[in-house]
């Protein structure tokens, strides 16, 4: 039987081919309300959406979707777009309701609220299933198996007499690393390093809530890769999504540097940290200058906006708050790694700031869903009982 289906801004934003997959050929009926539409136009100048927004308008021409509109409505692209979409949808079954003749139509979104509102108004509703890879597979899977249960490449596990096995060399880990001057202050945090050094892995993830030290033990395994002799790789590449927390700081002057510079300094704080705990010389313009400068041929922090085009070799590239990313920034992101590259990708979560995605449904947690049992890959939840300090610690002992 074929089914009618309405889709949210947030599905699009999601996955722009959700609209061949929904349309199943020919079997199925696809409207977009023209406020989603509209909605999409004030996204496509967003730096963090706007090629995504490319890629649904691409999908939009070739797949001649039909468009639910009032006719007689000024569309203005709101901020908050949910109540016009509502209006749109109300009027297609109300003024034009032979449009959905013989069909039960079914609202898709992902955002709970309004699909409450949809069901308080009486029409169907569902999430995108296909979104939802697993419900955060990212801590789900921490790194660790048991002993007893069928092993994962690269995954660690605990043997009868308490040693640690680390199945990517099948030998047992009873040592720790020091990557860089930095010693772990956890057995999850010596995995990590074990995982990032280890010269067979090409990609490693590591989710952990605030302050158990992902960034810097990332950067310290950086650091010695690219600094240490012999040297592995020749520079250090670090991509941050850029999204605010709490209230939009609007325009801000300057150039790329110095518009990154604010969602960048807790990173370059710690560059800077281990510098001081052992010389990095070679990552600054002038190591003896009161204001330390990168040297971007060595060390680079790179918007997202710019990675189109990029063919990155011969380096190691830190991912942070990988959370924040769609799954399409992912891809797009991780087909720019050429030859001899190796990614360390960070996020937690439980953190999610990007308005379209959610604990599951994010660029970290695809990567774990997809990468999981790839012999050059692996992953590692960092945990323990202390974090950053003990205003940190008190906040994740009890759940603030």
């Amino acid at each position: 039987m074929q089914k009618c289906y309405i889709l949210d801004t947030n599905i699009l934003i999601e996955n722009p081919d959700c609209i061949e997959i929904f349309k199943n050929g020919e079997e199925n009926r696809v409207f977009i309300p023209y406020s989603v539409i509209m909605e999409l136009d004030r996204l496509k100048k967003r730096p963090d959406l706007g090629h995504i927004v490319n890629l649904v308008a691409d999908k939009l021409e070739q797949d001649h979707i039909e468009i639910l509109k009032i006719p007689e409505k000024t569309y203005t692209g709101n901020e908050s777009n949910d109540d016009d979409i509502l209006q749109d949808i109300k009027y297609a079954f109300e003024a034009r309701g032979q449009l959905f003749s013989g069909y039960d139509p079914v609202v898709i979104s992902n955002d709970k609220m309004f699909r409450v509102r949809l069901k308080y108004e009486g029409f169907q509703t569902q999430e995108y299933r296909d979104s939802k890879p697993f419900h955060s597979e990212s801590q789900l899977y921490t790194g660790f198996v048991k002993d007893t249960e069928q092993k994962i490449p690269n995954s660690f596990s605990w043997d009868g007499n308490g040693q640690l096995w680390f199945e990517g060399r099948e030998a047992y880990i009873d040592y720790e690393h020091n990557p860089w001057g930095v010693k772990p202050r956890s057995v999850y945090q010596n995995c990590a390093m074990e995982l990032m050094l280890a010269r067979h892995i090409d990609v490693v993830t590591l989710q952990s809530e605030a302050g158990f030290g992902k960034t810097y033990i990332a950067l310290a395994s950086a650091f010695q890769l690219v600094l240490q002799k012999p040297k592995a790789y020749e520079r250090i590449f670090i991509f941050k999504p850029v999204v605010e927390i709490g209230e939009k700081l609007g325009y801000l002057p300057g150039d790329e540097k110095e518009k990154l510079a604010p969602y960048m300094r807790g990173i370059l704080d710690l560059i800077v940290k281990l510098h001081s705990l052992r010389p990095a010389n070679a990552l600054f313009i002038d190591p003896s200058s009161s204001k330390l400068e990168l040297n971007h041929k060595k060390i680079e922090v790179v918007s997202l906006n710019f990675i189109r085009g990029m063919n990155i070799e011969n380096a190691v590239v830190i991912i942070d708050e990988a959370q924040n990313l769609t799954r399409y920034q992912t891809r797009a992101l991780l087909t720019r790694m050429g030859e001899n590259v190796k990614c360390f990708i960070l996020g937690d979560t439980n953190q999610v700031d990007h308005p379209y995605l959610n604990s599951s449904n994010n660029g970290l947690n695809w990567i774990v869903k997809k990468f999981k049992g790839h012999g050059n890959y692996g992953h590692m939840v960092l945990k323990g009982t202390k974090s950053r300090g003990p205003i940190t610690d008190l906040v994740l002992k009890t759940g603030l």
